[in-house]
């Protein structure tokens, strides 16, 4: 397939997205229309119906115990807002819904943690959200994924210098090419995790060839590894947007993030009929919350390098996107965008050699970090 064509099929592509996950009116939330529960004789289920597609994420809090769904990009039906649904059993006490945010609607669950457990999940069409709730004394599994569970720990690493070869990738105003930036990046990344007590690193490409995106996770795969990270530069018609940000995989409805995935999608050569069979892998793809929890140790020690030595260094977040190159991953995967090439301080920066010392030094610090939270089995 030409270059034009492949182009011209990503565009598709990106206006399949952009019509099946947004609404037509300028308000792009979805509302959250109704919320059901069933108590079971072994455990509760408790539906939330949101009825299209949205990222949603979900974590626990102490004193008192309760455990959250946040559902982004959403409304609350205002018969909803503010209601309190009381559960009387010996694990479950209360479910609530309120709008957090503008565009953020959250469901709480109270319950005791020493008492159940639960797991979160969703069904496609329409949208909803499920949890389960799961008195302990019926069948308490540990409460890790099954990576921790298994006790395994990081040892491969694959890592992925975006573009090479006919893509160039981000062009900055001085000639300065993202394929180049990234793979100094990277070799100089692969360095310091080697020099780390048995650590084996893999480069997706290690001199400036085109690989293509879809067959970049295929190598993590095939090693077997723990760990894919892609390192990518950013770029942006707003010359003004500077920073550095990290992404999993999920969807999105973050103009923003649509035209950051648009650009590295660039080169692929999905096409339009793979659309639904692509979005089915993003849904099921059940390394969400651990790609997520590496997404953020890798953005906030990032972040914190490269301040220590540069000004005005933002931290521009951890988000859920679209990445072409993310999908197919059996592993924990980010896509780390380390500055933005558009930004002409930032470009100058990603032309000096400590610059992107201190990137991959932030970058492994990262998933050092991340790495000694999954050996101690704190990250679920």
């Amino acid at each position: 397939m030409s270059r034009r064509k492949k182009k011209i099929s990503m565009l598709l592509i990106l206006t399949a997205i952009i019509f099946l996950f947004s609404p037509s009116h300028p308000d792009s939330r979805v509302e959250v229309y109704n919320l059901r529960y069933h108590i079971h004789p072994s455990f509760t289920r408790i539906v939330i119906d949101v009825g299209k597609l949205r990222e949603y994420s979900f974590n626990e809090l102490k004193s008192p115990d309760r455990i959250y769904v946040d559902i982004y990009q959403a409304k609350l039906n205002p018969i909803l807002h503010g209601q309190m649904f009381p559960v009387k059993n010996d694990y479950l006490s209360q479910i609530r819904l309120a709008q957090k945010t503008a565009s953020t609607v959250r469901c709480v669950v109270e319950l005791d943690l020493s008492q159940a457990y639960y797991r979160v999940w969703h069904l496609p069409d329409p949208f909803r959200i499920i949890i389960d709730i799961y008195p302990s004394k019926i069948k308490k599994p540990a409460p890790l994924s099954m990576v921790r569970q298994l006790g395994l720990v990081v040892r491969r690493i694959v890592l992925d210098p975006g573009h090479g070869g006919e893509d160039p990738g981000c062009i900055g105003k001085s000639g300065l090419r993202e394929k180049d930036v990234v793979l100094d990046v990277a070799k100089r990344l692969k360095k310091i995790l080697e020099s780390k007590d048995k650590t084996e690193v893999i480069l997706t490409r290690e001199s400036d060839i085109f690989i293509p995106v879809e067959t970049r996770t295929v190598v993590a795969n095939q090693s077997q590894a723990d760990l894919f990270i892609s390192i990518h530069a950013n770029a942006s018609r707003n010359r003004n947007l500077r920073g550095v940000e990290t992404f999993y995989l999920n969807l999105s409805q973050d103009p923003s993030v649509i035209e950051t995935a648009a650009q590295e999608n660039a080169t692929s050569s999905t096409n339009i009929s793979q659309m639904g069979e692509t979005i089915k892998k993003i849904l099921q793809n059940s390394k969400i919350p651990e790609s997520r929890e590496l997404a953020a140790s890798v953005q906030n020690n990032l972040v914190k390098r490269l301040s220590q030595k540069y000004k005005g260094v933002n931290g521009l977040g951890v988000k859920g996107g679209p990445f072409w190159v993310l999908i197919g991953a059996d592993v924990p995967s980010i896509l780390a965008e380390i500055s933005f090439l558009s930004h002409p301080e930032e470009e100058s920066r990603l032309m000096s050699s400590q610059y992107l010392e201190l990137a991959a030094q932030g970058i492994c610090e990262g998933i050092m970090e991340y790495k000694q939270a999954l050996e101690k089995g704190t990250i679920k």
